[in-house]
């Protein structure tokens, strides 16, 4: 009974819009402050990132910052984060995972984190926000209060935001994307993008895929499991729109993981589901629970559970009914994967329990122009690790580096292994 009254009081001050205007705000700050101050004690492990911005991050480290707000064709302001390069720079677009933001790209700090990294390389470095995160929470006429606002999945994300930011950065620099760089969803919906609009595909030159889900059904997270809440879908929209992202929440577990009691829960629960690794920086709990779960729409996991269900890559399933009107079939129709023309390259951890190997090589035979299948070497690498490992760069981003170089003088070199026989 006393859980059931703690989770009761956590979902009602979760709801912005529901509670009172000046409490959600109080316990935020009450928490925030209890965090602070704990933390303080130990100056060696405060750190400012967890109550600042993205902008603010980027800063901090001395880099310029740049925030662009523009419209998708659905009436959706998303953000993007800009590292401005210098004249005659090549851009570089990064898109962020399944509730996560643009923080991704710069949350292991300066000479480890991508963003940091390829601005170092004297590239335009832009950080994508997909509509219902942190940063792109507005539309032209719905609130995210309004159940319409959320309703979308891993197709709108492809078919709208994806077009949208890559056509505002080109039209800006009046060249084409040098490289799109994508972690886990942010791969899924360029492999939807580039199937249901081809002609947004010949604005980028080469793209690179972090841990690609897009074959689910040899997941081995127990996430696979979680397929019975599709049924549930009004509790569950509640539950990661307004629960997980409430400033509360976040303020809570910023606290909790950063207890020796807690770090360890926050860490195994991390672990289980996206594999274990002991490349993991445990003093990046409170940033990485300040800005993360940064929100997103639940039709998005429910795209990803149906297709571990199918063992297909295809558009959302609404049912038989709802499918005939809307694509003249009873089932959706598959991304045909074969039609994108344009270099990739696969990388994935051998630790990923999410985006499984057996995945991957589906993956690759489908797709006609890999250039690479890169093998990250560490036994435990996993899903995350790729935005937040201790050695990312050494065992991740020098690869891109290199690959963008000879991308840069035209000679991509194919470094691809054959699975084709495995």
């Amino acid at each position: 009974m006393r859980l059931i009254r703690i989770v009761y009081l956590l979902s009602f001050y979760g709801r912005h819009d529901a509670a009172p205007a000046n409490v959600t705000p109080e316990l935020s700050t009450f928490m925030r402050k209890i965090w602070i101050n704990q933390n303080r004690s130990d100056n060696n492990k405060f750190n400012p990132d967890v109550n600042l911005n993205v902008s603010e991050m980027i800063r901090k480290e001395g880099y310029p910052a740049e925030t662009h707000v523009i419209m998708t064709q659905d009436g959706y302001f998303l953000t993007l984060h800009r590292i401005p390069g210098g004249n005659g720079s090549l851009p570089v677009l990064l898109q962020h995972g399944l509730f996560c933001s643009s923080v991704s790209w710069v949350i292991l700090g300066k000479g480890k984190a991508l963003a940091y990294l390829l601005a170092d390389e004297g590239y335009d470095v832009w950080l994508g926000n997909f509509r219902g995160n942190t940063y792109s929470r507005t539309h032209i006429s719905l609130s995210s209060s309004n159940s319409t606002f959320w309703d979308f999945s891993l197709n709108e994300l492809g078919i709208y935001d994806l077009p949208a930011m890559i056509t505002f950065i080109t039209n800006k620099r009046s060249q084409p994307l040098h490289m799109y760089i994508g972690h886990s969803m942010g791969s899924t919906c360029f492999f939807v993008m580039a199937t249901e609009r081809p002609e947004i595909v010949s604005m980028v030159k080469m793209m690179i895929s972090f841990g690609p889900t897009v074959f689910m059904k040899y997941t081995t997270s127990p996430l696979r499991y979680i397929s019975f809440l599709k049924d549930y879908k009004i509790i569950m929209r509640f539950f990661f729109h307004e629960f997980l992202t409430s400033d509360f929440v976040k303020s809570f577990l910023k606290y909790f993981c950063d207890q020796s009691f807690g770090r360890r829960i926050c860490s195994n629960v991390m672990f289980m589901m996206w594999g274990y690794s002991e490349q993991f920086n445990h003093t990046l709990l409170p940033v990485i629970f300040s800005h993360f779960p940064a929100g997103g729409s639940f039709d998005t996991l429910v795209q990803y559970v149906q297709g571990f269900q199918s063992n297909k890559f295809r558009q959302y399933d609404y049912g038989s009914a709802r499918n005939l009107l809307i694509y003249n079939s009873v089932e959706p129709a598959d991304y045909n994967l074969a039609n994108i023309m344009i270099p990739i390259a696969l990388f994935y951890g051998p630790g990923d329990t999410l985006d499984n190997i057996m995945g991957v090589k589906k993956l690759y035979r489908m797709l006609p122009n890999v250039v690479d299948v890169y093998e990250v070497p560490w036994r435990n690498f996993n899903h995350v690790d790729f935005i937040w490992a201790k050695d990312a760069r050494k065992l991740v981003y020098e690869r891109v580096l290199r690959i963008m170089r000879s991308e840069n003088s035209n000679n991509v070199t194919s470094m691809k292994k054959c699975y084709a026989g495995n």
